[in-house]
């Protein structure tokens, strides 16, 4: 099929959802655009390479179950290449993939686990998902794209075949204290007074003990040595000048386990050093904790926000909740990560590889998915889609109790190999909500929805770049906020309920809201004489002309 007769077709599904006035109008940037025919679309001159920041929608992509190239079941780097078309393929304006503008990668290098949480050696990637060549290859075929990509990097612990931890070992059973791997990673000594609240384990052919909170097979470096600042600072370096464009950092908490001060602290030199080497790297922690912990580490760097996800806020406010409390917490939020650093960035998400899957407590049939998807893709920062989300698929840790559960195969319904992960038990029998072929060629889809909605947040930038200010609470369960970047303003509304609502915008703000951009969900919106009618749980975007 001709690519201009794909194009047609791709714009043809986003006519139900997408209403909009026949306007064409650019914003002062020049780069987004409002087509003709109705359609939130962008113009051709938009190029995300251009985007004056990173508040761009970044998509989790969990290697090993993403897509396999060579049939061992597995999924690969080759895989990941092999789905860019799918992820982005190069023409914001087409309308044919997800339109993803962020990839973060879980661990790509070698180590003993499917998860590879747990580093055996930083500078190999692990056979399993590939080669260094095939990374490269990646970089420049995201950056062609204007796409960033991200990795994951585990430091606060490595595995224990680790060649560091193998020298450290050999250091101890040697009673060498001079040797620089003596103190390479955090030990007690037999006799001494253990550490409270952490977990050690015998050291062999020692009278030592190791470290390792989260497993035996993870012990946790000593970052009281230079040695190992060193070290880790020579391997983000090295994936730096390679071409990756940052890092997601795992359990960013437990650099010093239990003291939050120290653990930020040792951020804020990092972060320091890695800018000197690219002063637009991007990073993001993982700080799995209330808001009051996450505040101590944004001085260093951003924080996933886990108030709003799993059964948070979003999933709450989706299932028929009140808008103005997400609204609310998120215009405190942003108020309040700024105050600590001017460039912070919020980032929201709802489910990732730690968490049970969104679509098992949110219906995709009632209108939920798509409702929580609204709230947080039509909203401010840099939010993060875990693969699979677009689609329905579902995973739960169970009564079997493993993770594995919540990292399990892409369903892309083409013949892909890939399998789900080792240790997992989650019946397929559960996944109800199709594939990605089943859902490609249907404009009621999920993945059609997901679609919409990021061509609406690029087609719009006041919604992710602007000030934001949520709309007073009047007791209502729809509401929103306005946006206003570069002196543009948008006006976001949502309705979760299942009746629509009749807003009278004069009321909201004194801004003449007066050109209805988008509407997406299960109804549409019309605007009349400074009048909305806002469908059941349908979301909108209405601009100043």
């Amino acid at each position: 099929m001709a690519k201009s007769t794909q194009r047609i077709l791709s714009l043809l599904l986003l006519l139900p959802l997408l209403l909009l006035p026949g306007c064409g109008k650019k914003d002062a940037s020049g780069k987004y655009a409002l087509s003709k025919n109705g359609e939130a679309i962008l113009d051709e001159g938009y190029d995300a390479r251009e985007s004056p920041d990173n508040a761009r929608v970044f998509y989790e992509i969990f290697v090993g179950s993403f897509s396999d190239s060579d049939g061992d079941g597995t999924g690969d780097l080759r895989g990941v290449i092999n789905r860019m078309d799918y992820l982005n393929d190069g023409d914001p304006a087409s309308g044919l993939s997800l339109g993803i503008e962020g990839i973060w990668l879980t661990p790509i290098f070698k180590s003993s686990s499917y998860h590879k949480y747990d580093v055996n050696d930083y500078y190999t990637i692990d056979p399993d998902f590939g080669t260094m060549e095939d990374l490269e290859e990646l970089i420049d075929l995201c950056h062609e794209r204007g796409v960033k990509l991200i990795l994951d990097l585990p430091i606060n612990h490595t595995g224990r075949l680790n060649h560091w931890f193998g020298l450290f070992t050999e250091a101890h059973r040697r009673g060498n204290t001079q040797d620089p791997y003596y103190s390479f990673y955090s030990y007690y000594t037999k006799g001494e007074p253990v550490p409270a609240g952490r977990t050690f384990a015998p050291l062999s052919g020692t009278e030592d003990y190791y470290e390792c909170n989260f497993s035996g097979d993870m012990p946790e470096l000593n970052f009281d040595s230079d040695a190992v600042r060193d070290a880790v600072l020579e391997v983000a370096k090295t994936y730096l000048d390679l071409g990756v464009d940052g890092f997601r950092f795992d359990a960013a908490k437990y650099i010093y386990f239990g003291d939050n001060t120290r653990s930020e602290a040792f951020w804020e030199w990092y972060i320091r050093e890695l800018k000197s080497i690219d002063p637009d790297i991007y990073t993001v922690a993982e700080v799995w904790d209330a808001d009051a912990i996450t505040d101590l580490y944004y001085p260093a760097l951003n924080c996933f926000d886990f108030t709003v996800s799993q059964t948070g806020l979003i999933a709450e406010t989706a299932k028929k909740g009140n808008v103005s409390n997400y609204t609310a917490y998120v215009d405190s939020y942003v108020n309040q990560i700024t105050a600590l650093r001017e460039d912070a960035m919020y980032l929201p998400f709802i489910a990732n590889h730690d968490t049970d899957r969104a679509a098992g407590y949110l219906s995709v049939n009632e209108g939920q998915m798509q409702m929580a998807a609204n709230l947080y893709l039509l909203g401010p920062g840099s939010p993060f889609l875990y693969y699979g989300e677009e689609i329905g698929l579902k995973g739960s840790r169970g009564g079997a109790n493993t993770d594995a559960n919540r990292r399990l195969a892409m369903l892309w319904g083409d013949g892909d190999t890939v399998k789900d992960p080792t240790g997992s038990s989650y019946k397929s029998s559960n996944q109800l909500n199709g594939t990605v072929a089943e859902q490609l060629g249907d404009g009621d889809s999920l993945l059609s929805h997901y679609k919409r909605l990021l061509m609406i947040r690029k087609a719009n930038p006041e919604i992710a770049r602007g000030d934001y200010e949520a709309l007073p609470n009047r007791g209502q369960k729809w509401g929103g906020f306005i946006s206003t970047y570069e002196g543009s303003s948008v006006l976001v509304l949502h309705n979760p309920t299942t009746e629509e609502v009749t807003i009278e915008l004069g009321k909201l703000s004194e801004l003449p809201f007066t050109e209805l951009a988008a509407a997406i969900g299960a109804s549409g919106a019309e605007l009349k004489d400074g009048t909305l009618v806002l469908g059941a749980q349908t979301s909108c975007v209405l601009r100043t002309k």
